[in-house]
């Protein structure tokens, strides 16, 4: 199957837009004498929220403090998980952790410790969602079956009404559902979607399942001889949840909220009305960038806008380019999508829900 003839096409423009953002990017990286990729600051990051993850595990593990102890180290390990996929993985997969093409790789593949896989990751993420991104059928970010109505295009259902209620625990199963359903499907089906998946070599599966023994010993067969079924039962659904949850809602609020747009292929040339850079300003929307500690917490992807246009570039330098980013959308009259707060962007996504669930 040609990938060709599923996706749709962007137009190609003279004196392109993309062009030009490049070009005063890199501008600003010359005349500053500065990597593009990460630094110390997000080196030390990375160890630090390992550590952290190894600390947690570790003295749940095998020291098995009192309950609500426990119950607490549970919440904060499942937001280590989402902590060290944005900061860590994420950066690594798009090749910007590190101008060392080793260290990018043991950060790309950090999502093994999750128990994700990164060929099915690589694909869906790095090369369909950021290139396709919103295009119902393609980009499989917006796909929720018939649980969730996220793009006007897709068929409203009656029990889509109410999504704008039940979401939040929906959210709370993207982790679990990950780790345990979808990776398993596009193997087993070699599709993500309508996509079909690049050929796999003998490595690519071998990783797969290694990863899947080493997670399933490690998060279910340990836990359950040190402290029991119950006690794990409850310990993995807490943590799970809580990784879902804040995966999903972070992830959500950079392409499904109020204002950001889902275009369509016209049918006679299957081409997208706008071209690549234009078409992420559009379908992509930012929150709460002067809130540092968010952006630490989730590894500036709530710098969404410059992390679409830019995914070679390391999130700690997403501040210092959005400023450019924002006057160039001034000049082409583009309008850059921002929240000031999370939960504005929240609220703004919730009402975008309620939308999609009410009217077609």
């Amino acid at each position: 199957m040609n990938i060709n003839n599923i996706v749709p096409k962007f137009p190609v423009v003279k004196d392109s837009l993309h062009a030009e953002l490049r070009r005063r990017v890199n501008q600003y990286f010359t005349d500053n004498n500065i990597d593009p990729t990460g630094d110390g600051r997000l080196f030390f990051k990375a160890i630090l929220l390992v550590t952290i993850f190894g600390a947690l595990y570790t003295h749940l593990i095998f020291v098995q403090p009192v309950w609500y102890v426990s119950l607490i180290e549970c919440f904060a390990l499942g937001g280590v998980i989402a902590a060290i996929g944005f900061n860590v993985m994420h950066d690594g997969s798009h090749g910007s952790f590190s101008k060392n093409r080793i260290l990018n790789k043991i950060a790309a593949h950090s999502i093994s410790m999750l128990g994700a896989n990164h060929f099915m990751w690589n694909m869906k993420h790095n090369m369909i969602h950021h290139t396709f991104t919103n295009i119902d059928g393609v980009d499989d970010d917006i796909e929720v079956g018939i649980f969730m109505r996220m793009a006007p295009t897709q068929k409203r259902l009656k029990a889509h009404k109410f999504q704008h209620f039940y979401f939040w625990f929906l959210y709370m199963l993207l982790y679990i559902f990950w780790i345990f359903y979808t990776d398993y499907s596009k193997y087993f089906k070699q599709k993500i979607g309508s996509v079909p998946l690049k050929k796999m070599e003998l490595k690519d599966h071998i990783g797969f399942w290694v990863v899947k023994v080493y997670h399933a010993a490690l998060f279910i067969v340990i836990p359950i001889i040190m402290v029991g079924w119950l006690n794990w039962l409850i310990g993995f659904i807490t943590i799970t949840f809580f990784a879902g949850f804040v995966l999903s809602i972070v992830f959500q609020l950079a392409h499904t909220v109020e204002h950001t747009e889902f275009p369509v292929a016209s049918i006679e040339e299957n081409k997208l009305p706008d071209e690549f850079a234009a078409h992420q300003i559009k379908t992509t929307a930012n929150f709460a960038t002067k809130n540092k500690l968010v952006s630490w917490l989730v590894g500036g992807l709530n710098f969404q806008i410059e992390h679409h246009l830019f995914p070679k570039i390391s999130h700690i330098h997403y501040p210092a380019i959005s400023d450019i980013i924002r006057s160039v959308c001034k000049e082409y009259q583009l309008q850059y999508i921002e929240y000031p707060t999370t939960r504005k962007a929240i609220a703004a996504h919730v009402r975008f829900l309620r939308q999609m669930g009410k009217y077609d």
